[in-house]
């Protein structure tokens, strides 16, 4: 194995330990294959639910990451979209089988034979993932997408797992004009649903807890600021909302949720919390016909409509940069809750 095939990542060996800088292999090189030397890499909440194993038990030791931008170092001789020098960016998942019904109906991230997740995962070669908490990444081209010029790298980093989180339902579930979307948390995803919902026309309202963050929410085009500690400020809004993409659920809130939505409402869960759901009300939800939609990360083709959509629209993510070697010290600022609204580690 040469050193192009070792990467320098920061892991953690524990559940909720430090991360610890050391030498992880590399995927074997293919014709399909694609080297990055990475540039940054956003932090997102699934991160540190890994790092805990919050959900599941998490395969140590874990390098983690999967808002991955960089430059290009080579590629196999069937990539086509990329060449050496370009910057590309790599998102949650990095394999599937293109030969389900799935794949080949551009849901890859749908798999039949089950979503590879860039980190935190095995091939179905067997080998472990690891992400983008590192110098170098290398993967299967399918995964890997050019990052517009319009778009800085720590710009375009988070949209490839915060942003297209919100994206995709707002596009699979017809968000556009004449919709009503409220926003429950105005956060790493919430800031993200706010700006591609008003970029498809629809009004929006933030809800959150944070009086400071009424400013924010203006600045990133929000019609109106609900403070949740006000109901009056709410009912307002009572059976107007067409969608709610909720990034923070709270399972005693769950009729004040159907009452905010317009009959036929879609309520849309981007947060996958710790604890089951629970505390449904299934007679709110049938007076209404209201639909609870989930969503899991984004197919390629999405991922690379949100990129265009964001140079286009413009787009930013709000970011809180840390040079890579200060990734501690980074994790905990995202655990203390402290990003306005991202934070994206540099090498």
């Amino acid at each position: 194995m040469t050193s192009r095939d070792i990467r320098q990542g920061w892991a953690c060996y524990e559940k909720g330990g430090p991360l610890i800088k050391g030498e992880f292999p590399m995927i074997e090189f293919n014709d399909d294959s694609i080297d990055i030397d990475i540039d940054c890499c956003g932090i997102c909440g699934s991160d540190i639910h890994c790092i805990d194993s919050g959900w599941y038990d998490s395969f140590y030791p874990m390098v983690a990451g999967h808002e991955i931008v960089g430059h290009v170092t080579r590629v196999g001789k069937n990539v086509k979209h990329l060449k050496v020098g370009d910057r590309a960016g790599v998102g949650c998942q990095c394999e599937s089988c293109h030969k389900c019904r799935n794949c080949l109906d551009k849901k890859e991230n749908l798999c039949e034979k089950g979503a590879v997740l860039s980190f935190n995962d095995h091939y179905y070669s067997g080998e472990k993932t690891y992400g983008g908490f590192a110098d170098k990444w290398r993967g299967e081209k399918e995964f890997v997408f050019k990052i517009p010029e319009e778009l800085s790298s720590v710009e375009a980093s988070s949209i490839l797992c915060g942003g297209i989180t919100t994206f995709a339902p707002l596009k699979r579930y017809g968000v556009g004009p004449g919709s009503k979307v409220a926003v429950l948390g105005l956060g790493g995803l919430g800031h993200f649903a706010t700006q591609f919902a008003k970029a498809m026309g629809a009004e929006v309202v933030a809800y959150d807890v944070v009086p400071d963050k009424a400013e924010d929410a203006k600045a990133l085009g929000c019609d109106n600021y609900v403070l949740v500690q006000n109901p009056e400020e709410a009912k307002p809004h009572f059976n107007t909302f067409t969608h709610i993409v909720a990034t923070k659920i709270l399972n005693k809130n769950w009729d004040e949720y159907f009452t905010m939505l317009t009959k036929g409402g879609i309520f849309i869960v981007c947060d996958i919390p710790e604890v089951p759901l629970s505390g449904i009300n299934t007679f709110n939800m049938v007076g209404k016909q209201l639909t609870i939609a989930a969503t899991f990360i984004a197919p390629p083709s999405d991922i690379e409509e949100a990129l265009a959509l964001a140079a286009k629209k413009g787009i930013h993510t709000w970011a809180n940069e840390f040079k890579m070697d200060q990734i501690n010290d980074a994790i905990q600022f995202v655990r203390e809750g402290n990003p306005r609204y991202r934070a994206v580690l540099v090498n």
